[in-house]
């Protein structure tokens, strides 16, 4: 089993570098100078050459990868500054900055032994064990960690909340087809899937938006737009507003409902023709005794296994509905940070949610190869 387990995060780890690769390389031969970009067409030369200096932008592309991978590494090399007995060994192009923010930063993530370890040093380098680095923002000068550590909450509540959705529904809709002859339930559940496969997430989040947020607002109370908080019209701050999650969550939620009530239905109906089900029912055990207990179970494997890989592409696929709804999450940091160009945002955003579909999908290795030895072997 351990063995198992060691292959599979390895495993994750060389898919992590891929995308990291990947992701470097796409940002870095975009076509474009990023310098220009944040300064205009206009800057000074002067200008231009300091700040792709500052940020390493004049070196080569090997060197900047490698820098890329140092500062994303959990184990790092850093060149000791010798002006200093701390450790504050950080790249060229973030000690050079003059930036308060990003010293500060630099200063809290590899000094005091807090967020970076020195470990040893070999002549004036040092091996710092810290998190990972993911540069700051061209824009805000900001982290990009601490950028995506505040929005990334409202992405994970949002994905929870849609799949938990989905699942109720979905389980509850595809056992009533399962066990009802009812060409009405039929036909709506029916009519539920094939919507909810069919219709691509954006385009659903606008309708849904206008149809409950504007056209129904007075029913419903929801609004188009707003996030989970909202700002207080009485100037007192800001405060919780959960009735801005329900729309996005059910936008969100439509396509794995749609997967989880086909599939429950017919993993069900599957369970139900076998010979334990009828010597069950031959027992005298009631029809819902039989369904819940012995038919249920077993039939909940394959949509347990939908529901874990949903949940991961919900976190990938929330930014369209999260830009539409204004839901201050992953999705609107990126469509923000695109706008602006703002590179290391958007290279962070994509790892971090390369990151979560990784671990989810070794989670859920690692538990079937605890439940059944037969993947282990495979």
């Amino acid at each position: 089993m351990l063995a198992y387990v060691i292959r599979k995060l390895l495993y994750g780890i060389l898919v992590l570098w891929g995308v990291a690769t990947l992701v470097f390389f796409l940002f870095t031969i975009v076509p474009g100078d990023p310098v220009r970009m944040m300064l205009g067409q206009r800057a000074d030369e002067k200008d231009v050459q300091a700040i792709r200096e500052e940020l390493g932008l004049n070196q080569s592309i090997g060197k900047q990868y490698l820098s890329y991978l140092n500062d994303l590494s959990f184990l790092s090399f850093y060149t000791i500054n010798p002006e200093t007995t701390d450790c504050r060994d950080v790249p060229p192009h973030v000690s050079n900055s003059n930036d308060e923010d990003v010293q500060r930063h630099v200063s809290t993530t590899f000094s005091h032994g807090v967020l970076g370890l020195k470990v040893f040093t070999i002549g004036n380098t040092a091996i710092v064990l810290k998190t990972p680095y993911l540069r700051y923002s061209y824009q805000s000068k900001r982290p990009v960690g601490t950028i995506l550590s505040e929005a990334f909450p409202n992405t994970l509540l949002l994905a929870f909340v849609s799949i938990a959705f989905a699942f109720v529904i979905g389980v509850l809709l595809g056992v009533l087809t399962a066990i009802v002859n009812s060409n009405f339930l039929n036909r709506f559940t029916l009519f539920i899937t094939t919507i909810g496969m069919s219709l691509p997430s954006f385009f659903a989040a606008i309708l849904i938006a206008w149809l409950l947020g504007f056209v129904l607002r007075d029913v419903t109370g929801l609004d188009m737009t707003g996030s989970l908080f909202s700002v207080d019209d009485y100037g007192n701050g800001s405060y919780l507003d959960l009735k801005n999650l329900i729309l996005p969550a059910l936008t969100l939620g439509l396509r794995p409902l749609a997967v989880i009530t086909e599939l429950t239905r017919t993993t069900l109906l599957d369970v139900m023709s076998m010979d334990y089900i009828r010597t069950a029912k031959a027992k005298g055990l009631k029809k819902w005794r039989v369904i819940a207990i012995h038919a249920l179970r077993n039939a909940m494997t394959p949509v347990v296994t939908a529901v874990s890989g949903w949940f991961a592409s919900l976190l990938a696929g929330a930014v369209f509905v999260e830009y539409v709804f204004d839901w201050k999450g992953i999705g609107v940091v990126i469509v923000d940070a695109l706008d602006k160009f703002d590179f290391p945002v958007i290279m962070g955003a994509v790892l971090l949610i390369g990151v979560m579909l990784i671990v989810i999908n070794i989670v859920v290795d690692i538990i079937y190869g605890i439940l059944d030895p037969r993947v282990r072997l495979g």
